[in-house]
């Protein structure tokens, strides 16, 4: 009974001496796309690093106090859903139809658990009826109303879809339909305006029980037609995490991150072939960039290690670790 009760003690205390060695990090982004000094005025840059250290405080102050990832990347990436600088949240672009059309998706690198909503109108922050549907629903994805149904349900905060209206967001709309009907494209296509401003915003977050998560939250795109999704809620494609591996947020292009499932090869070259987070990374967005499109990821594996590659002029992102470390950048 001694020698049981020892054993029990031991596994205990290395478990939490473990633990205690891990130190939690967090890495964020808020956009690839063509983002240059021209195109960003001194006054634009600051905005953009002060919301972006926001997020990074926000997700730090989580795990420092012994929060989990999950929770971090949550907090994160609702501040930057609560700012219109971003497409995500308050700042999402406006469909074809003039509609604000959001998507989000979490998931858990311990479980594999996760939770996902696209083509919602009226959730003030995505991202936290994802984790809803993953905590509180047998469910991974929920869309439209049934997803509003869902998060009113659940006491999420609903609002007017008239809160996501931004006069910047409603100018670069019109300028798509201007250059759609210069081109006179369409015939059932969806006419691709790159605004080169995508703004999807993501997290991932290494906690200190070792356990890692990642999460995406975006608007889409710019004069989108027919309720499409991008990558952002597909688990595997814009959103994943697993501990054996990494976690990954995508932004850019989605139709290619889909096609090319770019979260979990990242993460299955990490797994299978024991690739670095910075090799892996730069291997997938190649095949992004072969294909013809563009954006970027940010990747976080189990022992503090991350990257974040992209192919584009620049991506809002930062990292922020336990010591107090940060920094933010915006160009190459």
């Amino acid at each position: 009974m001694i020698k049981r009760l020892l054993s029990y003690f031991f596994v205990f205390f290395a478990f939490n001496t473990i633990a205690q060695n891990v130190k939690p990090i967090l890495v964020i982004h808020g956009g690839a796309g063509t983002i240059s000094k021209a195109n960003l005025t001194p006054e634009q840059e600051k905005e953009y690093h002060f919301v972006l250290n926001q997020a990074l405080e926000a997700g730090m102050k989580i795990l420092q106090n012994g929060g989990t990832s999950l929770n971090a990347v949550e907090a994160s990436i609702k501040i930057m859903e609560d700012s219109p600088l971003f497409n995500a949240g308050k700042g999402s672009v406006f469909t074809s139809e003039g509609k604000n059309e959001m998507d989000a998706a979490i998931m858990d690198g311990k479980t594999l658990k996760a939770g996902s909503v696209a083509g919602v109108t009226t959730i003030k922050n995505p991202i936290s009826c994802a984790k809803t549907i993953m905590q509180k629903s047998e469910h991974v994805m929920l869309i439209g109303k049934g997803a509003e149904s869902f998060a009113k349900e659940q006491g999420l905060e609903l609002v007017d879809p008239s809160y996501f209206y931004t006069d910047e967001r409603y100018k670069q709309l019109k300028k798509a339909k201007e250059i759609e009907e210069k081109n006179k494209k369409g015939s059932g296509k969806i006419d691709v305006w790159k605004d080169y401003k995508f703004g999807t915003v993501g997290a991932v977050a290494l906690d200190k029980y070792g356990n890692l998560a990642a999460g995406t939250s975006t608007g889409g795109m710019t004069n989108k037609k027919f309720n499409r999704v991008g990558d952002a809620p597909i688990i595997g494609a814009g959103t994943y995490a697993n501990n054996k591996s990494c976690a990954v947020s995508g932004t850019g292009w989605g139709e290619f991150f889909i096609r090319t499932v770019v979260g979990h090869d990242i993460s299955a070259l990490v797994e299978y072939k024991n690739y670095s987070v910075k090799k892996a990374g730069e291997v997938v967005i190649k095949k992004v960039s072969d294909l013809g499109g563009d954006g970027g990821v940010i990747i976080l594996d189990s022992k503090g290690n991350f990257s974040m590659p992209f192919n584009t002029e620049g991506m809002y992102r930062g990292y922020i670790k336990a010591n107090g470390e940060s920094k933010t950048f915006i160009y190459k």
